[in-house]
């Protein structure tokens, strides 16, 4: 097994300069695009297979633990402001609950029982997926929900970073990206977490483009919540329509999102 947590490939970090401390952990760092390459026809069975159940009712749900629930959570928590798709529609649970994506909670990974628990909390069913993420691939908390889900027909994913993992071999659309040890030997928050996060962006991405999220290439459907993103609308449709800016904004703000604005002007 290729593993995120063999030996580092440095030794001595401490006599390192800062410059080399740098250079070297770039240089790894290069290394995470090429690995998630290699997986890049594993993603697109699990961005098909999710955009289907999203198009036929139902939800994407991570599960996660430390870091990688984290990063589930801050690429659920991204969907609806960029898509404006409904709060719930895509969730991120972490091992330890809420209090866990500030401040770690001991041993809560290494419940078998727990991740199932916590699905069951939102009435999980097998119109969902669930998709679990740990860069070792042997988190307890994750594996045992996406057990669990089998037993229960309910589709699922992962996003490991070791081969022949628990977790993989727990999936039915196993994502493996390969990154090899890390510059600080088991920190897998470094190329691991990168990998983890790149894969979710495309993920989520590439789902929400699919179901009808995304027009050209621009956010149509994003929420209105700022000066920022309430200016950049206005602009998308001075860009389809010649009108002046006030009323373009006039009209944004009463329809809600680009794409009612620009519907109602067609």
């Amino acid at each position: 097994m290729k593993s995120t947590e063999a030996n580092s490939h440095y030794r001595h970090l401490e006599k390192m300069s800062t410059l080399e401390l740098l250079q070297n952990i770039n240089e790894e760092d290069k290394k995470v695009p090429a690995a998630i390459e290699k997986a890049i026809p594993q993603i697109e069975r699990l961005v098909e297979v999710t955009t289907d159940k999203l198009l036929s009712g139902g939800r994407l749900f991570y599960i996660g633990a430390g870091t990688s629930g984290r990063l589930g959570i801050v690429d659920a928590s991204e969907c609806p402001p960029t898509y404006g798709v409904p709060q719930g529609l895509v969730m991120g649970l972490i091992a330890g609950g809420d209090s866990a994506i500030r401040k770690a909670v001991e041993f809560a990974e290494d419940s078998w029982t727990q991740g199932w628990e916590d699905l069951l909390a939102y009435e999980i069913n097998d119109k969902d997926i669930v998709v679990g993420i740990a860069a070792s691939g042997r988190t307890p908390y994750v594996i045992g929900a996406l057990n669990e889900c089998k037993k229960k027909n309910i589709a699922t994913g992962c996003i490991t970073c070791n081969t022949e993992s628990a977790l993989a071999a727990a999936a039915d659309f196993p994502v493996e990206v390969i990154v090899g040890p890390e510059f600080v030997t088991g920190s897998t928050r470094m190329k691991a977490g990168t990998a983890q996060k790149l894969v979710l962006n495309m993920l989520s991405t590439s789902v929400m483009i699919k179901i009808g999220r995304v027009e050209d290439n621009k956010m149509v459907n994003m929420q209105l919540s700022n000066a920022k993103l309430i200016d950049r609308g206005v602009k998308m449709i001075l860009a389809q329509k010649e009108m002046s800016y006030d009323a373009a904004k006039a009209l944004l703000l009463d329809k809600g999102s680009v794409k009612k604005a620009l519907d109602a002007l067609n």
